[in-house]
């Protein structure tokens, strides 16, 4: 057994061979930080063809041999009872279009080694080389825990590294495990079954065998201990005596005094029980007290959620204070660039239109968004790395119970705070299909970073101005929770009538408290930034352009012409002389001259395919106070609801650049009035307005990318019939605060 080392690059070399190493390990035990650790920013996400999960894979090279590292979903067990461990069974046998990995690397919690050896023996049945890695060694040395490592290298047959995934202490020494796997394979010792397991499984086989079905060990294993729902999908339906078979052989078993559900778990922790005897010894210190006595105050019912509440309210203070002057910088760097491309391309304004207002614009309003995603995502890498996160669930879990969900669902709506679409991939882990169901449509209720600049706009111009900062933090802080408020009865009600969802019971592991891996915080801010980019940046920069060419199209000269007869033939009417040189008289009235740029902009706007359209639909969110502009600018958002900040640009007459903190626009917005209709000289914002504006982007489902994630995991039945109510329950939420506030006389 090699000692902890530390970690070092191993450069680049030709001819290189190529072999795949796939990771696995039980949830919270540092797979991603050992993950990251050997590839380096050389990975990315990975959905293989036939495979319905996302795992990280990455590059990395040893000595000669190149290697494809699979970071495969954390799982208690291969008993496949959620969808994420079917497709880690699916890819350790070589089904669908993914060969089998060369070598598997078990990480283990050294804490708790028992308990997750299980896996490590279920592994041992699939007869592919392994590595045992042994993380968290110091906190183990911490605990008072003795492992004889060189005597459980001997007992269990393969290499066992003992690595400190924090510091990255061991990577080199599991390196190179990883590199003498393939000259000296080495496999896991298997579990010594009783004699009545044997019997059963060597039944099990044979019988499928006289029916034509080869079945190797571990899917004899599967079967036996799992019954007839761990065969593959139709394997039923192709050898209807299978169910006989398998109902036989767990007859066997229940004849001997075992029961089949249980009889794996209880076998194999005895089995581990005798061959750890000696080798793991229990010092004093295994039990952290100061661990206690934090847990005693952090999951408390009253402390505990009161703490919860403030620390997600000091983070989203911090995601709108922290940001503003990174997004500035990005504001000026994109507004340098229009500039400098519209001096370029004076001459051709078409295409000078195109390329400032269109794609520049599109990429601004796409990269502003980034030190809001760094921000949010630095503070859930903290949470999740110090060991909070755990916690956290286990206190929700007292909030979801009521509407038939559990603490399992805090991960995914967690992360839905930032995307919801890795927060509808994350459902997979959930075990019931009901539970996973509602947790997917529940996922599109909470407020996405795509929101936060809505947020951030309207606060900034209603709120902020008017009530001050901190009034505006908490503004921010309670519009985050609008969705989540309005989807738990929703849940409740569908679990209870539609659904009939049972309560599951929850289990969830409290890791030791720890100091975050700054390392893996950084990882995990890249890759949400970088998966921001990829999966939303795209779409808004392409409907960002598409915005632009509903909002300048058809431009039409009759509209110039009419525009600018008829201010002419106003200030004849002020002068009470005609004007004959039009272009002298604008030169020697500036003024003038703006005021009918800017009367020239509003007509073609409103003459747009954009306006239109809006002006055309604009009656049915007049309940909600919303104008035609609103509504036009509601209407960009649906396919993106990023967009709204780049359209209210482009109405406003300020380009497609700007973003939530222009002053300019808020400005433009504060000071708008009606020009016609009976509201004429009323503002068309005022904080009636604004909220129910809010609320209406808090509810609505404006994503086409989530929604095509949820028609993949769900149906498109499932995927427009959500889109479809959200958007009706946002416009009539929307419809009813501003009826009832602008009644209050809030505005």
């Amino acid at each position: 057994m090699t000692a902890p080392t530390t970690p070092a690059s191993t450069p680049a070399r030709p001819g290189l061979k190529f072999h795949r190493v796939a990771l696995l390990g039980n949830p919270n035990t540092g797979k991603s930080t050992i993950f990251n650790w050997l590839t380096g920013l050389r990975q990315r996400v990975a959905n293989y063809p036939g495979i319905t999960v996302d795992a990280h894979r990455g590059k990395m090279r040893t000595g000669q041999i190149a290697w494809e590292v699979i970071d495969l979903p954390g799982c208690y067990s291969l008993n496949a009872t959620s969808p994420e461990e079917k497709v880690v069974v699916d890819l350790l046998q070589g089904k669908g279009a993914v060969p089998r990995p060369d070598v598997l690397v078990c990480i283990v919690d050294a804490t708790n080694l028992k308990r997750n050896l299980f896996l490590a023996l279920q592994l041992a049945e699939l007869g592919l080389p392994m590595i045992l890695v042994l993380n968290q060694w110091d906190l183990a040395r911490k605990r008072g825990l003795t492992i004889q490592l060189d005597a459980l290298e001997r007992t269990l047959g393969v290499p066992v590294i003992a690595t400190v995934g924090s510091r990255g202490e061991g990577i080199d020494a599991l390196r190179e495990a990883i590199e003498q796997s393939l000259e000296n394979p080495r496999m896991l010792r298997p579990v010594e079954w009783d004699a009545p397991v044997q019997e059963a499984i060597h039944h099990l086989r044979s019988k499928f065998k006289e029916i034509g079905v080869e079945l190797d060990l571990f899917e004899a294993r599967r079967m036996l201990f799992d019954g007839l729902h761990a065969a593959p999908r139709g394997f039923s339906s192709k050898n209807p005596e299978a169910s006989s078979i398998i109902e036989e052989s767990r007859a066997m078993l229940r004849a001997a005094g075992l029961n089949p559900s249980s009889a794996e778990a209880v076998l194999s922790h005895q089995f581990l029980s005798r061959i750890l005897t000696g080798l793991v010894e229990q010092g004093e210190g295994a039990v952290s007290a100061t661990d206690h006595s934090i847990d005693a105050v952090l999951v408390h019912r009253v402390w505990g959620s009161l703490i919860f509440v403030s620390i997600m309210a000091l983070i989203f203070q911090f995601v709108y204070a922290w940001a503003a002057p990174l997004m500035e910088v990005i504001e000026s760097a994109t507004t340098w660039a229009q500039e400098e491309v519209g001096r370029t391309l004076e001459g051709t304004p078409l295409l000078q239109s195109l390329l400032a207002d269109g794609v520049l614009a599109g990429v601004g309003s796409v990269v502003v968004f980034l030190p809001q995603i760094f921000v949010l995502f630095f503070f859930i890498a903290i949470l999740e790395d110090c060991g909070y996160l755990a916690r956290a669930a286990f206190l929700i879990d007292k909030l979801f119970g009521w509407c038939g969900l559990n603490g399992k669902s805090f991960v995914p709506l967690l992360s839905s705070y930032a995307c919801a679409i890795p927060g509808i991939l994350a459902t997979r882990a959930l075990e019931d299909p009901s539970a996973r169901r509602s947790t997917i449509l529940m996922a599109p209720f909470m407020s996405c970073s795509a929101r936060l600049p809505v947020y951030v706009l309207l606060i900034g111009t209603f709120i902020e101005p008017h009530y001050g900062p901190w009034a505006a933090g908490w503004a921010l802080f309670g519009m985050h929770f609008v969705g989540l408020a309005v989807a738990l009865p929703l849940v409740w009600a569908a679990n209870r009538f539609i659904f009939k969802t049972r309560h599951l019971p929850f289990i969830l592991e409290f890791t030791g408290y720890r100091i975050p891996a700054w390392r893996n915080v950084v990882f995990t801010m890249w890759e949400g930034g970088r998966e921001f980019l990829v999966r939303a940046g795209t779409v808004i920069l392409a409907f960002s352009i598409v915005i632009w060419a509903l909002l300048y199209f058809p431009r039409s000269q009759q509209v110039e012409t009419e525009t600018i007869q008829t201010l002419l033939e106003e200030q004849a009417l002020i002068s009470g002389e005609p004007v004959d040189d039009v272009t002298s008289w604008l030169e020697e009235n500036p003024d003038f001259a703006a005021k009918l740029e800017q009367q020239l902009a509003g007509a073609w706007l409103e003459d747009s395919y954009l306006g239109r359209f809006a002006r055309a639909v604009q009656p049915v969110f007049s309940p909600a106070g919303f104008d035609w502009k609103i509504t036009a600018a509601i209407l960009a958002s649906f396919p993106a609801r990023e967009v709204i900040i780049s359209t209210l640009g482009i109405i406003y007459r300020l380009g497609p650049e700007v973003d939530e903190e222009s002053d300019t626009l808020r400005e433009r917005m504060a000071n708008d009035l009606y020009t016609s209709g009976p509201r004429v000289g009323e503002p068309v914002f005022s904080l009636p307005v604004a909220v129910a504006l809010m609320i209406f982007f808090a509810l609505c489902l404006q994503c086409g990318s989530t929604v095509a994630v949820m028609a993949r995991q769900l149906s498109w039945t499932w995927a427009v019939g959500a889109f479809v109510f959200m958007t009706s329950l946002a416009w009539l939420a929307a419809v009813l605060v501003y009826q009832v506030s602008s009644r209050l006389w809030l505005g």
